[in-house]
């Protein structure tokens, strides 16, 4: 099977947090979407719901909203997400990865939208890293 990174962004503190999510739980989040909530018990986060907001495939290409299923295609960009311009009008062709969460994706970005009762610097570690 797969195995995912998880990084868990914090909005009240700016903090963000990786987890590694074992291969037994991987199934849950194959074929989610951006923008989709899911429950935090997946990652040991009890009570806290996460929102995913990105991520990245094996090979370093961003996940991206407008682009449906789990493909990876080129498109023409002008501005903005995956590409930056150096100058006024320049537009390039960038490969981006599709909104669904498929079996090549390494990295799965989230953003904490439902808190919980433990705080997340230590929750589950004592150490207090997540």
């Amino acid at each position: 099977m797969v195995s995912f990174k998880v990084v868990v962004s914090d909005p009240k503190t700016g903090k963000s947090y990786q987890k590694d999510l074992e291969e037994q739980n991987t199934g849950a989040l194959i074929g989610k979407k951006i923008g989709d909530i899911i429950d935090g018990t997946i990652l040991q986060l009890d009570g806290y719901k996460l929102k995913i907001t990105g991520g990245t495939d094996k090979d370093g290409f961003p996940m991206s909203p407008s682009i449906p299923g789990g493909v990876r295609k080129a498109v023409l960009l002008a501005e903005g997400f995956g590409f930056h311009p150096k100058r006024k009008g320049m537009r390039k062709k960038k490969l981006l990865r599709g909104y669904t969460i498929t079996s090549e994706i390494v990295q799965i970005n989230t953003m904490i939208v439902e808190y919980g009762q433990i705080p997340l610097e230590n929750n589950g570690n004592p150490e207090g890293k997540a």
